[in-house]
């Protein structure tokens, strides 16, 4: 290793008077060989350099105004789907009110048909009982009538004889002799 940056020293030794070599001294020519880069990028990099970064900086600008534009579009849109949240939860709530007073209403009014209804159904039964109760009170007094014929019928022509019968005769004409002049 020391040989070869031996060498390396012994090469950087030379005289360069007159002629054209390379200069091996690291130390003299980077500097100056940076410097002269540098420069030269400086040189002609400077308008390339200041285009590329002006680009960026518009295409920069230009997003940023475009999240800007869509995030106020999104903000506007936010706000309308808010206010339409709104106008439907108070919908809503006025369905669910309405409802409630809906089913309130027709159950009350259910209740109301059901005990007419009821109140219908007995008048209806009381009725029916008073017809049954009147129609087996007919029954049994056409019976105790029949009955009462018979009997009186089995009286009459068992105990009837001629004698009898026109004193009966005579008293039923007597009476409606009687009727007519009351009524003249």
């Amino acid at each position: 290793m020391k040989n070869l940056t031996d060498s390396f020293l012994s090469l950087g030794l030379w005289s360069s008077a007159g002629s054209f070599g390379f200069n091996t001294d690291i130390l003299a020519t980077n500097p100056i060989n940076l410097s002269v880069v540098l420069g030269l990028l400086i040189f002609f990099g400077k308008g390339v350099l200041s285009d590329l970064l002006d680009n960026r900086k518009q295409r920069i600008l230009k997003t940023i105004l475009n999240s800007e534009e869509l995030r106020r579009g999104a903000i506007e849109q936010l706000e309308k789907a808010r206010a339409r949240l709104r106008k439907v939860e108070m919908e809503a709530d006025q369905f669910r009110v309405n409802g409630y007073s809906d089913i309130e209403r027709e159950k009350s009014n259910l209740i109301n048909s059901t005990y007419q209804t009821l109140e219908q159904f007995e008048i209806y039964k009381n009725e029916t009982i008073r017809f049954e109760q009147q129609r087996a009170s007919n029954q049994v007094r056409q019976r105790v009538f029949q009955q009462a014929l018979k009997g009186a019928l089995g009286t009459l022509t068992s105990s009837l004889n001629n004698e009898l019968h026109l004193r009966t005769i005579n008293a039923n004409i007597g009476m409606f002799g009687t009727l007519t002049e009351i009524i003249d």
